[in-house]
């Protein structure tokens, strides 16, 4: 290898290297899907939206003080709110935490045809026409659940779609839970 070729070969090798290390410490790391909310340890914000499933009713935060509850902002529209759809029934079925679902930006006569058809792991579901109420929860993309204390206070909030992983790790253990309910989750 001539001396000009090893000029460039030796910095190219070594910036290999370094992306190989980056790659795999991202991969490994625990808070890689974790984007810090302001909300973590605050009141939740405030809502009453349109029902999505009892037209002319009223989906409210007062309705559900007093109780834990996981809010997930999804939309038919989210190819990544689809994956995780199959997650948030095994969570119904569980039993272990109810499913508020805010139906983010989009059209609810399409939002209820695939509930239907798909399924619907909600408890209730308010609709955000025009993507006011995600802004007030700080929601930059969907889907996005946060953890609600029956104080009305934000406890967790998770980026992406939950995953078996991410509901037992991340999820059920910031719950007050009886040991043999959080294993209800994994027998399903």
């Amino acid at each position: 290898m001539s001396r000009s070729s090893l000029r460039f070969a030796i910095p190219l090798a070594l910036f290999g290297v370094l992306v190989v290390v980056l790659a795999i410490g991202i991969k490994d790391s625990p808070d890689k899907d974790l984007i810090p909310s302001p909300l973590i340890g605050k009141p939740a914000p405030s809502f009453s939206l349109p029902s999505l499933t009892d037209p002319g009713q009223k989906v409210s935060s007062a309705q559900l003080r007093g109780h834990w509850y996981l809010f997930n902002v999804w939309g038919t529209w989210c190819i990544s709110c689809r994956m995780e759809q199959a997650m948030l029934l095994k969570i119904k079925q569980a039993g272990v935490v109810p499913l508020v679902g805010l139906d983010w930006r989009d059209d609810p006569s399409v939002a209820r045809e695939y509930l239907k058809k798909e399924g619907d792991p909600y408890q209730t579901v308010a609709v955000d026409h025009d993507g006011s109420e995600a802004i007030m929860w700080g929601v930059y993309g969907a889907p996005e659940t946060f953890l609600v204390s029956p104080q009305g206070i934000v406890v967790y909030k998770y980026i992406g779609p939950i995953t078996e992983r991410a509901w037992q790790r991340d999820i059920l253990p910031r719950l007050p839970l009886a040991p043999a309910a959080a294993g209800a989750s994994s027998s399903s």
